[in-house]
């Protein structure tokens, strides 16, 4: 299957998923900004300085940005496409994880990535279909099969770096149906540190599990976790040069159907409870100074799907409601609750043309509404022309054109407007992004090349700003911008070596509608020129080497510290001895320069980081 899009295209690369269930299969077919391809779009998936998470090794995806405080692991805004962290949903199956705090929690997921598939990421109609309170981009993953495996890891490293963690998992036949299994799953993950600089230190801990019901057409699954994250960091919000900590708990209860139905049609229904506190520390020498308590809870139900006839025309469609509220010591106003409500239709026509061409048309609307905000309807529409050349090469044009809405978070809007570290704005209303895009893609047996054009107009965008004169750390704003971009991705293997590269290139005009603003933390903190490099390389049969480098060239900021350019690497080395089979001895090495680059202005980036850990799979 293939499709089209780099972060609209680069959504392109969802790589390595891949599902041996039709409805995952279907479902997959029909979006057309999504190319699957062979390979992964890093070359690590494992992160060096703690266990692995859904965000881990994300800062060398070049689908996305990831603006880390500490590690990525730690605290992760992850934008797309120049758009802010609020403006990024998680899509678990069909439903999207809503922060209503702030969306820098957004990405605070206690499940094992081995639960779950590679994620795909929406931008432009496809993240009109699906997406929810994120009007840029969706990061979406599915459910996995259980196969019986695990694995069993032990870690060391500089900087007091300690790790263990082990994954185990098994499918049963029912011996009373034919072709039903029956699947349990569970993981328990820890790491601690002293940081990759003063005052870095983090101690985490996560355990999760799930049943699994699995049929020749349908899965279902229950899944709980737990997430306990403590780390500092110096300025890690603020611009004041004082040592800040976080307290993290989240936990999750999750429930999942899928199934297909008929020729090729295919629903997905899914719910969850998410509880998330945080406690959140100015100054660690002086905690008396200023801390804050939050605690959410949020509640939602979610259906998609796709249904079709067997003939041209199909039908897309998704919807879901949430409820959240919240406890803080920061809010002042009685705004501590909402219901959020979505409903999106897709409505789809394929023409088939000679010599093996295809057209695809889809136009569909959605709906966007809260028991606080205004309502909106989104337009949505694209088209795509696909074939296979005399050379056995896929070729895909596609053009789209999408409009999205959200609403802010209640720390832009809740809290104090006129005191404090972080001052809100309760004029603040609902945001618009209108997508338009170009894109090409070419698919061989060995490579791939996609590339995409996109222009993007953001109205009433919430962003946080600074002015040099203020008391406040920063202070929510609107914003009305113009971005416009240029994305290109390609791989190609070798008989020992793949590789993936890409380069992306952005420019934005912005305006605040005030002159009293000196510089943003987020709306203008994005990279003009990117260039990502990743490499696997098997010398041997029992080494593999594994590369990935990010260069950037970021716009200028008044607020960061040092060069407004960086170059990334991330090194391992795996032994694996034929004489111990499931034995995997791995040297890692993350940010080898040392690079000191602010990936968030006034905050201090990562340090380097060395570990070794041995693995024993089965």
């Amino acid at each position: 299957m293939r499709q089209v899009l780099p972060t609209a295209l680069f959504v392109a690369l969802s790589g390595i998923a891949t599902y041996s269930e039709a409805s995952e299969q279907v479902a997959d077919i029909q979006d057309v900004e999504k190319i699957t391809v062979k390979g992964a779009v890093t070359a690590n998936s494992e992160p060096v300085g703690t266990f692995v998470s859904l965000v881990s090794n994300l800062e060398y995806d070049p689908r996305v940005d990831l603006q880390s405080r500490n590690m990525a692991e730690a605290q992760a805004d992850v934008t797309i496409r120049g758009g802010i962290f609020e403006n990024t949903g998680f899509r678990i199956g069909s439903v999207t994880l809503l922060d209503p705090q702030t969306g820098h929690y957004a990405s605070e997921i206690p499940i094992a990535p081995e639960m779950l598939s590679k994620p795909s990421i929406h931008t432009g109609v496809d993240n009109a279909l699906h997406g929810m309170n994120s009007s840029v981009g969706t990061i979406s993953f599915n459910w996995r099969e259980i196969n019986t495996a695990g694995s069993v890891s032990l870690g060391l490293g500089d900087h007091g770096f300690n790790l263990h963690r082990v994954h185990s998992a098994i499918s049963v036949p029912i011996s009373s149906f034919t072709d039903w299994s029956i699947g349990f799953e569970g993981e328990y993950s820890f790491s601690e540190s002293d940081g990759t600089i003063e005052n870095g230190d983090h101690d985490f801990k996560r355990v999760s599990g799930r049943v699994q019901l699995l049929g020749p057409a349908s899965q279902t699954d229950i899944f709980y976790g737990s997430q306990d994250k403590f780390f500092g960091w110096p300025n890690m919000y603020t611009p004041f040069n004082v040592n800040e900590t976080e307290d993290l708990s989240s936990k999750l209860l999750m429930i999942n159907h899928k199934q297909g139905y008929g020729a090729g049609s295919q629903f997905e229904a899914s719910a969850y409870s998410r509880k998330h506190s945080d406690h959140y520390v100015f100054s660690r020498e002086n905690p008396d100074v200023f801390q804050a308590f939050h605690e959410t809870e949020v509640k939602s139900v979610a259906l998609s799907g796709r249904h079709t006839q067997g003939g041209p025309f199909a039908l897309n469609y998704s919807a879901q409601l949430i409820a959240d509220e919240i406890e803080s010591t920061t809010l002042e106003n009685n705004f501590t609750s909402r219901r959020y409500y979505k409903a999106s239709v897709l409505p789809e026509y394929q023409m088939e043309l000679k010599d093996g061409q295809q057209l695809i048309f889809r136009l569909g609307a959605a709906y966007d509404d809260t028991n606080r905000d205004d309502s909106q309807v989104s337009l949505s529409a694209d088209i795509k022309w696909d074939l296979v050349n005399e050379q056995n090469v896929s070729e895909t044009i596609y053009v789209s054109y999408a409009q999205a809405s959200q609403v802010a978070g209640y720390t832009a809007i809740g809290g104090s407007t006129t005191s404090g570290l972080f001052r809100s704005n309760d004029n603040l209303g609902r945001e618009t992004a209108t997508n338009l895009e170009l894109g090409y893609g070419l698919d061989g047996l060995n490579w791939q090349f996609s590339s995409a054009i996109f222009y993007r107009e953001d109205d009433g965008l919430t962003d946080w700003t600074y002015r040099l004169d203020s008391t406040s750390a920063r202070s929510a704003n609107p914003v009305d911008i113009e971005t416009t971009g240029v994305e290109l991705f390609a791989t190609k293997s070798f008989e020992k070596t793949e590789i993936v590269t890409s380069y992306t290139f952005m420019s934005k005009s912005e305006d605040y509608g005030a002159t009293d603003i000196d510089a943003s933390f987020y709306a203008l903190n994005y990279p003009n020129h990117r260039f990502t490099l990743g490499a696997i390389w098997r010398p041997l049969d029992t080494v593999e080497v594994r590369v990935d480098n990010e260069w950037r060239k970021q716009q200028e900021n008044v607020l960061r510290n040092g060069d407004e350019h960086a170059l990334f690497i991330h090194l391992t080395i795996k032994f694996s001895p034929k004489l111990l089979q499931g034995l995997d001895i791995i040297f890692a090495a993350d940010n080898l320069w040392d690079e000191s680059f602010e990936e968030i202005p006034g905050t201090p980036g990562r340090g380097e980081q060395y570990t070794a850990t041995v693995t024993y799979s089965w």
